[in-house]
């Protein structure tokens, strides 16, 4: 009997938690989209791009002079290790529908790339809000000679909401099916999944950013856009070339 009771208790407190951490992480978004769309939320997001101008400005100026002042050396090789790549297959090309590419297509469309999953939903206001500031952060990366690939891990309500979410973003992305695999090596889902992944462990909601290196395809950065916004965006480590480009 005690041991009834006791599961009795701990449902109760389990059922009076879920509600109260849905509300907390609806308000943690509520605030991050206001600070995003607001003057200095935009100026976070340039900052970022400033920022990551100015480490290609200085890598570039950096190695015109090394090559000038000292005898050549061997490049370093930053290409990604088959390690990396099989690290990441199965990954569905978001313009082709649900195809899996080979590993030998997702090594020629991430080659020389900068390369991170991206955790988000499109039912998630806070997603869709940091979207388009996202995508400057990407095209600003490209003009500076740093060009980026982000693959879509998906907390969609069906896969042909994913796929669509994808395309629309022009990503690749994870099999709908093997998302959780991803959420729960990285302990990062949204909150509405906290009954299906638990709330114990969990370091993100969504958006979040996982930056990967070519070596492994381990954690290179973890980018908190959920709770930092743009900002987050600044701890991408665009210096580090032997382990961040693939």
């Amino acid at each position: 009997h005690f041991d009834n009771i006791s599961h009795i208790i701990a449902m109760i407190h389990y059922r009076s938690f879920v509600p109260f951490a849905l509300f907390v992480s609806t308000w943690f978004q509520q605030e991050a989209i206001a600070f995003s769309s607001s003057k200095p939320g935009r100026r976070a997001l340039q900052g970022v791009i400033t920022t990551a101008e100015a480490q290609t400005q200085a890598t570039s100026t950096s190695t015109s002079t090394s090559t000038s002042t000292s005898t050549p050396t061997t490049q370093l090789d930053m290409t990604a290790t088959p390690s990396a790549i099989s690290s990441l297959s199965p990954i569905v090309d978001g313009k082709s529908g649900a195809t899996a590419l080979s590993s030998e297509e997702l090594q020629a469309k991430l080659k020389g790339k900068r390369v991170a999953l991206y955790f988000s939903a499109g039912w998630c206001p806070m997603c869709t809000s940091f979207e388009p500031a996202l995508q400057q952060f990407k095209q600003a990366a490209a003009e500076n000679k740093q060009p980026m690939e982000f693959i879509y891990v998906s907390s969609d309500r069906s896969e042909s909401d994913a796929l669509k979410r994808a395309a629309q973003m022009g990503m690749m992305s994870v099999p709908f099916d093997q998302t959780a695999d991803y959420k729960k090596k990285y302990n990062i889902w949204a909150g509405s999944e906290s009954i299906k992944f638990g709330f114990l462990g969990r370091r993100s909601g969504v958006p979040a950013l996982i930056v990967l290196d070519n070596k492994k395809g381990d954690e290179l950065a973890f980018l908190a856009t959920e709770s930092q916004g743009v900002k987050a965006l600044g701890n991408w480590p665009l210096d580090d070339e032997a382990n961040g480009i693939w």
